[in-house]
């Protein structure tokens, strides 16, 4: 991290954070289907259920931004599907049109790749990393471990050796985050799900 510190935005209390409301309504305005709302609404529960633990174990975390960046993270999902481009340079830039907030606009740019070493230690990757592997643990609209969900993308999108080469990267980069975000709240995540804001151990 040292030497990128412009590429992590530290939050500005004055920054404003859409609530649950005024996302569902960004939700509306860009057309968003009913299965990226039930898959987004999964990946906002289960960050918000991170954040407030790490917020629990003093981290400086803010918890409302984590939640709408979870909210927001694929709001240029179909656009790139119809027409192309990545969905979260275009999903972040429609949020920080809709919200000037660059926070969660970053949350929502760095949802697929992290382009540096993770570290669960450095409070400023936190808001990120929490909807990053919120986002690898929902499978479609149902929770799901990572080697399931990985299993899923290398099935439907492994078609020629680079992409496999390239799902294998993000499977392991995935462990990383939850192996390092086990490590800052004292909980082995790959052993809970998440319901209403809980960690819940699996059966």
């Amino acid at each position: 991290m040292q030497g990128l510190p412009y590429l992590i935005f530290e939050r500005d209390p004055s920054w404003h954070v859409p609530d649950r409301a005024e996302c569902t309504a960004l939700w509306d305005r860009f057309e968003m289907p009913d299965h990226i709302r039930a898959h987004s609404d999964l990946v906002a529960g289960m960050a918000e259920a991170i954040a407030r633990k790490l917020h629990e174990h003093g981290a400086a975390v803010h918890v409302p931004s984590v939640l709408a960046a979870g909210l927001l993270h694929d709001l240029g999902k179909m656009y790139s599907i119809n027409h192309g481009g990545s969905h979260a340079q275009i999903g972040a830039a429609w949020v920080m049109s809709a919200t000037r907030n660059p926070h969660i606009a970053q949350g929502v740019m760095q949802h697929v790749d992290w382009m540096w070493e993770v570290d669960a230690d450095d409070d400023r990757q936190l808001h990120c990393l929490c909807v990053m592997y919120a986002d690898k643990r929902v499978k479609h609209d149902v929770m799901a471990g990572l080697t399931e969900r990985y299993a899923d993308i290398m099935d439907r999108y492994g078609i020629t050796p680079e992409a496999r080469e390239r799902i294998a990267f993000a499977r392991n980069q995935a462990q990383e985050i939850e192996a390092a975000l086990s490590r800052r709240i004292g909980v082995e995540l790959n052993e809970h799900t998440f319901d209403s804001g809980r960690l819940v151990k699996r059966a």
